[in-house]
């Protein structure tokens, strides 16, 4: 399945608003080691694998994917460097709630 394939299922498939953000943290010169430590401290701090938690700090990047699967108030984020392998997790979390 292609990147714009997983986008479209997650579109279609979410019945309230996706957002995906690139290295936003780049726009008020954070490194992607401090916004994952400002993430942390958080009251629900994003589960990243160490490997994947690395590969975004060493190339400083972080893909954010925001969505809300059935209601404006139930929602996931998955956090990646890679936007293909985000998206997977993003539709994996759509797998897990039965909702493709």
């Amino acid at each position: 399945m292609t990147t714009t394939d997983k986008l479209k299922l997650l579109l279609a498939t979410c019945k309230a608003g996706v957002s995906i953000e690139v290295n936003n943290h780049r726009n008020v010169y954070d490194t992607a080691k401090q916004a994952l430590a400002d993430a942390a401290e958080h009251d629900c701090p994003p589960e990243i694998e160490d490997e994947v938690r690395q590969r975004m700090i060493d190339t400083n990047t972080i893909v954010t994917i925001h969505f809300y699967p059935t209601t404006p108030i139930g929602f996931y984020e998955v956090r990646h460097y890679d936007i293909d392998a985000a998206l997977d997790e993003a539709l994996e979390c759509l797998r897990s709630e039965g909702l493709l």
